[in-house]
């Protein structure tokens, strides 16, 4: 887990139309929708917010919600998702690998790589939903604010938000003439461009163009070779151009294209290697565990690499009926990414493993939406159709001087096959060499999905203090899932294989040449049963989805509230279990609060309570307890409970505080794992305790200008254990030097100065400045076979300078 990778409280929803402050979020994340607004002294910010797909003052939203405003992507200089969810209470974004990343919210997250299942966090882009894995996580550019939206959103968002969702909101091309770029310069030679042009061609009529150039050489270099092992390399472009015709009519089209090209994550081995002959212990003793950020790192990964290529078009238009309005949103996406990570952590041939994930995914989503508005009633109702063909490809790599160091820790063989038959045969004059050969193993999946959608919101109006919301969304899900799993791939050595068999090697020292070829990762039941077999599943799943609200104003700054509403994830496939299919996962989730402000002390604070219950969970795990490390599937049903507090204080003209907290205690409802424990009652892994807490202070300079200074710190309490989470090297375990979900704290400011004209600007920042750094994940693939487990590490202190121009 990153140092930005914390769980923070979020506020809740809806507060006082009269509150000229809601207290659902700290007044230093408030904006209007159109651009960021410093803090007044004598009065706090309006913010209007998109979340239930009408324009509303945050106020009026009873929903948990959070912006995150272009102040704040400044202040934490954040450049993707990844970088803003420590403060967001409740948000947890694993994006240490771009095409690779993990979205959790308020302890519900999908531990699935596969194509088969779907995100339980919904990521939307201008109300369009982003999709899967490697499509998901991109470049922010040129983006008004973020809305996070904590809890099941399915009447308002559509598919997949069990857990909640996120709106990424960009900037529409503007009717005046613009232009802005920033230089960023830090340490590992950190060079980040960021530019944007507005051209305005008519008073109806605009176009916008935006580009982001990133590149750092990498915080952690290879200790035998020099070479940079963490680097970033990427680019992204957007063109958007929007016009009206008439009065009643709008039309916004946009183009975005991202380009990466990385090596990926770093892997530093952390189990003591002893000399040859002698051979790692396996399996591995996780007591023996050396700090990785202790010990050098050497890597051959071969491939090593990170990529994606990425192209989306978007089309929104609305009509003004006068009566009610209509939006149609049309999108396509595809994108083709590759993400290959050495697994072993070392550059011993004998002990290499590597993993790799290949995508390519195109989608198209269409959704008509109908809102309106009376005296008495806000209402909105549409359908949405989803289409998505994707393809995935799971490996598995070695050499086989690995697949001897298998054999030989499994008493297959001894000292190995290749390398002693290499021997053997060249001691007869025969030319062959079996070592340090390549080994590949993959599992192959398709999916076609179709999903169909009817919705529909309301919000009645009763009286002056009491209002009443109800919405509903049925949804059908169509998946067609195939699945293909061979014999290993092992050209090279087949080829010299057969020259052997040929000239009756084989026969000559008694051995078969079918004992050379077997498999040693896909090989659970089922995958061995159907090697080299296709096998396909076709299936459909429906879903009712309803919300209710009610807030109730009891004074004039003092709002209480209460929500029940559901959420699902669509039913799928299991990439890796052949024939593997499960239902909806859905969540029932009821909360209730109350928010109240004081004006005249510019002080505000929430405080809110939830309950939710998530059936039909799915999950793929690596199980480390059989001879040979094998993924499988397990099912659960979890239960949670927890507090959000949030407390803003602008404690005086120039000064200002917030602080936010949560509370979570999420534990298994039921669950048996796969070796048979029951862990009903026991923690599901989530902290029960994070915070954020943030300063900032202006001074305003007259002529020369304002300096703003920024502080935020983050905290995250130590996940929680349970009794399976040893056997799987989860959170909370202590290995060695490794503390595996150890508690977090991150660190980040800001000291910048914008001229009185707004033109120019400069800042320093510093981001982890207490260097902070944990285990985000461990390697462990080779752990039983080889005696091999790499840690992969969150980044260190980033720092560096800031230049900006804007006209």
């Amino acid at each position: 887990m990153s140092p930005r990778k914390s769980r923070l409280a979020i506020s809740l929803g809806r507060a006082l139309s009269g509150l000229a402050f809601t207290a659902a979020m700290p007044l230093a994340m408030a904006q209007t929708a159109d651009a960021p607004a410093p803090v007044s002294a004598t009065q706090l910010d309006t913010i209007t917010v998109t979340a239930q797909s009408r324009e509303q003052e945050l106020q009026d939203v009873p929903i948990a919600l959070q912006v995150v405003t272009e102040q704040l992507l400044e202040d934490v200089a954040a450049e993707d998702l990844g970088d803003i969810d420590s403060f967001v209470p409740g948000l947890q974004i694993n994006s240490l690998q771009p095409t690779q990343p993990s979205f959790q919210l308020r302890g519900i997250a999908t531990d699935d790589f596969g194509i088969g299942t779907d995100p339980a966090v919904g990521v939307y882009v201008d109300g369009v939903y982003a999709g899967r894995g490697g499509g998901v996580l991109l470049p922010f550019t040129d983006l008004q604010r973020i809305e996070v939206l904590k809890g099941p959103q399915g009447t308002l968002f559509g598919r997949n938000t069990a857990a909640g969702a996120i709106a990424i909101i960009t900037t529409r091309p503007e009717d005046q003439n613009g232009a802005r770029a920033k230089l960023r310069l830090g340490n590992d030679n950190k060079q980040y461009f960021e530019g944007m042009a507005n051209i305005a061609v008519s008073e109806d009529s605009a176009f916008r163009f935006n580009g982001i150039f990133n590149h750092s050489d990498g915080w952690i270099q290879d200790s035998v070779t020099g070479e940079d092992l963490a680097p970033e390399n990427n680019w992204a472009t957007r063109a958007s151009f929007q016009t009206k015709f008439g009065d009643s009519t709008r039309a916004w089209i946009t183009w975005d294209h991202e380009s990466l090209d990385q090596l990926g994550q770093a892997t530093t081995g952390v189990v003591p290697i002893p000399a040859l002959p002698m051979l790692p212990t396996a399996p591995a003793d996780p007591s023996q565990f050396l700090d990785p950020l202790k010990i050098a790192t050497a890597t051959d990964a071969q491939g090593n690499a990170e990529t994606r290529e990425f192209d989306g078009v978007t089309l929104i238009v609305d009509h003004n009926f006068g009566w009610g309005s209509l939006t149609s949103t049309s999108a396509w996406h595809q994108y083709d990414s590759l993400n290959r990570v050495e697994e072993d952590g070392t550059n011993l041939s004998y002990l290499y493993v590597d993993s790799t994930n290949t995508e390519s995914n195109e989608n198209f989503y269409q959704e008509f939406k109908f809102t309106g508005s009376t005296d008495r009633v806000d209402w909105s109702a549409g359908v949405s159709y989803f289409q998505e063909e994707a393809d995935q490809t799971s490996e598995v790599n070695a050499l086989t001087d690995s697949i001897d160091t298998i054999a030989n820790n499994m008493g297959l063989a001894p000292g190995g096959l290749f390398g002693p038959i290499t021997q053997v045969a060249n001691m007869f004059g025969i030319p062959v060499d079996l070592t340090g050969l390549p080994w590949n193993e993959k599992f192959v999946n398709t999916l076609d999905t179709k999903a169909y959608a009817a919705f529909g919101d309301a919000t009645w109006h009763v009286n002056d203090k009491l209002n009443l919301t109800a919405g509903l969304r049925y949804t059908r899900d169509e998946k067609d899932f195939t699945w293909f799993n061979d014999h290993r791939s092992a050209p090279q050595l087949d080829s010299q294989l057969n020259l052997l068999d040929a000239i009756g090697f084989f026969d000559a020292i008694g051995l078969p040449k079918e004992m050379f070829i077997f498999d040693v990762a896909f090989i659970d039941p089922p995958a061995m049963i159907n090697k080299g077999v296709l096998n396909r599943a076709k299936k459909s799943w429906d879903d009712w989805s309803p919300r209710f609200v009610a807030d109730y104003h009891f004074a004039e700054n003092l709002m209480g509230f209460a929500s029940l509403a559901k959420g699902y994830k669509a039913g799928g496939f299991n990439a890796l279990q052949i024939g593997s299919e499960f239902e909806n996962e859905d969540v029932w989730n009821f909360e209730t609060g109350i928010k109240q402000s004081f004006p005249d002390q510019r002080l505000a604070y929430n405080v809110s309570a939830f309950y939710y219950v998530y059936d039909n969970r799915q999950a793929v795990t690596l199980d480390m307890t059989t001879a040979i490390p094998r993924f499988v599937v397990n099912t659960s049903d979890q239960e949670a409970y927890g507090v959000d507090f949030d407390v803003r204080w602008q404690a005086t003209d120039g000064l200002g505080f917030d602080f936010n907290a949560e509370y979570l205690d999420s534990t298994y409802k039921s669950y048996i794992n796969p070796q048979g424990v029951d862990l009903a009652g026991e923690p599901s892994g989530a902290p029960k305790w994070s915070f954020a807490a943030g300063a900032n202070y202006v001074w305003h300079l007259g002529d020369a200008g304002d300096m703003r200074a920024s502080l935020r710190h983050s905290y995250v309490g130590e996940c929680r254990s349970n009794d399976e989470s040893a056997s799987l090297l989860g959170c909370g375990t202590g290995a060695g030097a490794i503390d595996i979900g150890e508690a977090q704290n991150l660190t980040d400011v800001r000291l910048g100065w914008t001229s009185a004209n707004g033109h120019w600007g400069w800042a320093l920042y510093g981001n982890n400045v207490f260097d902070n750094q944990y285990v985000n994940s461990l390697g462990t693939y080779g752990m039983t076979v080889l005696g091999t487990v790499g840690a992969r590490m969150t980044q260190p202190r980033q720092y560096g300078l800031e230049v900006s121009a804007k006209f």
